[in-house]
């Protein structure tokens, strides 16, 4: 049973948790905004996880602006409001990042709403930070395998370094959702998947067919069935052309 918020897993369309995970992501951030509101010029950076696979940024970041869509605010009096407490920026490892262009276009943002709030993956921007402390002669850190150490590196910290100058933030917090939506319990659609997926589970054991449940991607109409373990491997990158979320980038300026 194909079980990671990461949701990416060749070939299977949607893992347990993901939904969930993401859905409880955007509350998370509900709740953390208001401290936008709390000091001037602002920065929020809330790191969601995802070391190669952007898709729960993404996911979070569409499930946060349905919640603002739902929101009334008051007189434009009050300092807080509907832009200023959208998202400014989405950035996931599969976007490539220029942060000094980008640092640029929330700076016009900071002087407009007094705050910038910035959602990105955890795998987001390595190549861009590891290029950079080589270029200064700085070790970079790498596990036994040889990949970048993300503890070590930490990309939320070089961000709110590097953005905070950028954009002339007098305060910044790297906010973390990762345990918070990862240890939630399964939403109505994860409960419903999981459920489809061990009922067809029990039918293939049944038939002597072995494989890794789940929607096969592969197959027309997405079916649940057995899906044969040589098929199935992780790293699947999260599908940047969907229509949805290249919207997110156009209406937070990023196109």
């Amino acid at each position: 049973m194909p079980k990671t918020i990461d949701n990416d897993v060749y070939p299977i369309k949607q893992t347990f948790g993901a939904d969930t995970a993401a859905r409880q992501g955007a509350i998370y951030f509900e709740n953390i905004v208001s401290e936008s509101s709390a000091n001037p010029r602002s920065l929020i950076l809330h790191e969601c996880m995802g070391r190669d696979s952007g898709y729960l940024t993404a996911k979070t970041a569409q499930y946060y602006r349905e919640i603002l869509a739902n929101q009334k605010f008051a007189s434009p009096l009050f300092p807080s409001s509907r832009a200023s407490r959208d998202i400014h920026a989405i950035w996931i490892p599969e976007v490539k990042l220029d942060l000094v262009a980008e640092g640029a276009r929330l700076k016009k943002l900071m002087d407009e709403h007094g705050c910038v709030n910035v959602f990105f993956g955890e795998g987001t921007g390595v190549e861009e930070i590891v290029r950079d402390m080589e270029a200064h002669g700085e070790e970079v850190p790498r596990d036994a395998f040889g990949h970048v150490t993300l503890a070590k590196i930490n990309p939320g910290q070089y961000f709110a370094t590097h953005l905070a100058e950028y954009v002339g933030a007098e305060k910044t917090l790297v906010q973390k959702s990762g345990y918070f939506a990862r240890s939630a319990a399964a939403n109505q659609f994860d409960r419903e998947l999981i459920g489809a997926c061990a009922k067809e589970g029990v039918a293939s054991a049944i038939a002597g067919v072995s494989g890794c449940m789940g929607q096969d991607e592969d197959k027309e109409g997405n079916p649940i069935r057995a899906i044969e373990f040589e098929r199935v491997k992780g790293g699947k990158p999260f599908d940047v052309s969907q229509a949805w979320f290249q919207q997110m980038l156009k209406e937070t300026g990023q196109l």
